[in-house]
């Protein structure tokens, strides 16, 4: 009996023992990932594939990666952000005609949960009328790349979940990008993703902001939304065909908030 008694304590510690270990690591992971989102840009280790070592294509178009990243580093990003706050430039006063506008690239998120979701989503000729209604009309998508941005993506949140509280056919993603080489690994991630801010779910509102998280190299898909400071925050708003009708960065102005209301509500009523 006594023997039966030292063993269950001594598993119980050891229980005791494993998860507190789980614990620190889980916040250190947390303490890195805020860190590095807090540092100087960080180019990703990144290495060209042995196939490509001959291909002189590849070779050229890494060596332009490598000039361009150079040539904006973090200090240009900084004394770039002294001159505007973040405003890179002011947002659109009235929505893009669809014609003419650009759609957002592709993109791959998870969430704290595990879950993984490609945005934006986007309505297609092959979809049946019975699943368009599973489609948003309209899509804010508020894209982060480094800590110091919150404040600027909040200036554009709060209001807008406000806003459309009570709205239905539309969405509103908070997205955190990593690119970090060492958080991008699969045991890591998943660690970090477990310790991460996870959405929050408000039951007195249709519209939730959904907090999540892209992980990798984002270069060319900064390239194509011709993205060059990270310090700043940038704000889109997408129709249910995945194309940009409306941009905005930095923080909120009242001016720019009143055309991102009136924009996303003529595409509700598509």
């Amino acid at each position: 009996m006594l023997r039966a008694k030292r063993f269950t304590n001594l598993a119980r510690s050891a229980r005791a023992s494993l998860f507190s270990c789980e614990v620190q690591e889980a916040r250190a992971l947390h303490r890195i990932i805020v860190d590095l989102r807090s540092q100087p840009q960080l180019s990703s280790v990144r290495f060209l594939d042995f196939y490509q070592l001959g291909n002189k294509a590849a070779i050229e178009k890494e060596r332009a990666r490598i000039t361009d990243e150079m040539n904006r580093g973090y200090f240009a990003d900084m004394s770039e952000f002294k001159k505007h706050g973040g405003k890179i430039a002011q947002a659109d006063k009235i929505l893009i005609p669809a014609e003419t506008a650009a759609k957002f690239p592709d993109f791959e998120v998870n969430f704290s949960d595990g879950r993984a979701l490609k945005l934006p989503t986007r309505f297609s000729g092959n979809i049946t009328k019975s699943d368009a209604s599973d489609f948003p009309n309209a899509t804010l998508l508020c894209l982060s790349f480094r800590a110091s941005s919150q404040g600027m993506i909040d200036s554009w949140t709060v209001p807008f979940l406000e806003a459309f509280r009570d709205g239905k056919n539309i969405q509103l993603y908070e997205v955190s990008f990593i690119d970090s080489w060492l958080l991008c690994r699969s045991p890591i991630k998943r660690l970090l993703l477990r310790t991460m801010k996870k959405s929050t779910i408000d039951s007195s509102r249709a519209l939730q902001k959904q907090i999540a998280y892209s992980f990798g190299d984002h270069y060319y898909f900064r390239k194509e939304l011709k993205i060059l400071n990270l310090l700043t925050g940038y704000i889109y708003l997408v129709d249910k065909f995945g194309r940009i009708r409306w941009q905005g960065s930095g923080t909120a102005t009242e001016e720019e908030m009143s055309s991102l209301l009136s924009c996303t509500s003529l595409l509700l009523q598509d």
